[in-house]
């Protein structure tokens, strides 16, 4: 049986992979997809079907016996949707969308964007496929969306726009699907010092007009939020490019402006973010495994580790106008538990929750807690939170967590004054009950007896 359908590209949370300005629309669970010709081409069983500005994309379920690779179908395949025949027989059977796909001479169904060939040499022939809705989504809502992301052709609006930009930059600008400086890699294209003059003038007064747009009233900064989540993205790959383009002349000063700019935007925005009209009755599950997509970077830069409090501000943040409560946000997080994702939900035992990588280990934060405590001046005066967070890189809650959690492990011991806690290397498992008084030649206690001396 070949392989009809396109791969789909997935992270590793399961969410699919959508490149520049393709944008989800709407899903549906337990979808079918069944070509009419079952002899030669493959039936994909029981998966997520996600409608997005681009592509129909087929995800398989987690459930399956047989693991499935993802699937897509180019909304610039498809020729022809069928409108759906209300009849007594189809209040009996599982609702069904069906639609026409061209098929290359290779048994594949039409990709433009493979170079394949165009849509009247290599697309010969026609196949119709059915899409049976087993689950309880929103069929007609489904098609609805379907019939309107099929007619924007937003895929047209690529080409065109990256077709332009080539045209205008010479024989030697490389063609991509992005528009205006940025090639299909998103690297700035170099057409010359007029040229890039040009097309930044035009870009900042192209940013001007929709900021002033957007701003009118709040209607208008909603549908104006993913153009402005785009344009960010641009401005962070203009950043990047001239960071690493520019000679050694560069200050510091620059420098740490550029690098403080392309921090922020790295967290301006989602372009697609999962929402209650597009997911419907996946929300939550969606959810998840979006934001174990996008906690991955706060996690390497917060040691492994962060708080649920500072995630949902990032991701509320990042979501722009599409925002979520506290219960969606905790969730979302509890299903991690179902689902085989790289982060996970920690509560500490005075009721502090995190979000943590699996991989992150507390063995290597008590080892960096111990040589901390164990310095001569740490001996005579213990430690704080501050001083464990200064050494943690993390913050002074997050510190004060991990040393009450080495201390239940028997590393630590505490100390309460006025002046707040303090805590100690822990001296006891080195004493021998049955001589209190013996002091070893070595080990912690024996050099806690040589730092509180020396201090007379």
């Amino acid at each position: 049986m070949s392989n009809f359908f396109s791969k789909a590209e997935v992270t590793s949370s399961g969410r699919p992979v959508l490149p520049r300005n393709e944008v989800e629309c709407h899903l549906l669970s337990a979808v079918d997809l069944e070509p009419e010709d079952h002899r030669h081409f493959s039936l994909l069983k029981s998966g997520l079907l996600i409608l997005t500005t681009h592509r129909l994309i087929w995800l398989p379920s987690s459930s399956a016996s047989t693991p499935t690779s993802a699937s897509a179908i180019p909304l610039a395949a498809i020729s022809h949707i069928f409108s759906s025949k209300k009849s007594l027989k189809s209040v009996f059977h599982s609702p069904r969308i069906r639609f026409q796909v061209l098929v290359s001479s290779d048994g594949r169904v039409f990709d433009p964007g493979s170079g394949s060939g165009s849509s009247s040499g290599s697309g010969s022939r026609s196949v119709v496929v059915t899409a049976v809705i087993r689950g309880k989504g929103d069929c007609d809502g489904f098609l609805v969306k379907f019939w309107d992301s099929w007619r924007a052709r937003a895929w047209e609006t690529t080409e065109i726009s990256g077709s332009g930009s080539a045209s205008a930059s010479g024989s030697g600008a490389a063609t991509g699907t992005g528009g205006g400086l940025y090639s299909s890699d998103g690297s700035v294209r170099m057409v010359g010092v007029a040229g890039i003059l040009r097309k930044e003038q035009e870009m900042w007064e192209s940013t001007d007009k929709s900021l002033q747009d957007a701003f009118q009233d709040l209607n208008a900064l909603m549908s104006k939020a993913k153009e402005m989540v785009m344009l960010a993205e641009k401005m962070r790959q203009k950043l990047l490019f001239g960071t690493s383009s520019q000679t050694s002349g560069t200050n510091d000063e620059d420098m740490g402006s550029k690098e403080e700019m392309q921090d922020w935007l790295l967290s301006v925005g989602i372009i697609s973010p999962v929402t209650k009209e597009s997911a419907g009755a996946l929300y939550h599950q969606q959810l998840s495994r979006q934001l174990a997509d996008f906690v991955r970077i706060p996690l390497e830069r917060a040691g492994g580790m962060i708080n649920l409090i500072d995630a949902y501000c990032l991701f509320n943040r990042a979501r722009g106008t599409e925002l979520i409560s506290p219960d969606d946000m905790l969730q979302a997080c509890s299903l991690w538990e179902k689902f085989d994702v790289p982060v996970m939900l920690r509560k500490f035992d005075s009721g502090v929750m995190v979000i943590q990588n699996k991989s992150h280990s507390d063995e290597e934060v008590f080892a960096r807690i111990k040589s901390l405590v164990t310095k001569p001046e740490a001996l005579r005066t213990g430690i704080s939170p501050t001083d464990a967070a200064m050494t943690l890189g993390i913050a002074p809650a997050m510190a004060k967590e991990h040393l009450l959690t080495a201390e239940s492990k028997g590393l630590l011991c505490r100390d309460i004054s006025p002046d707040g806690f303090r805590f100690y290397i822990n001296l006891f498992p080195e004493i021998d009950p049955c001589n209190m008084y013996f002091v070893k030649d070595y080990g912690i206690c024996s050099t806690w007896i040589k730092a509180v001396s020396t201090t007379g």
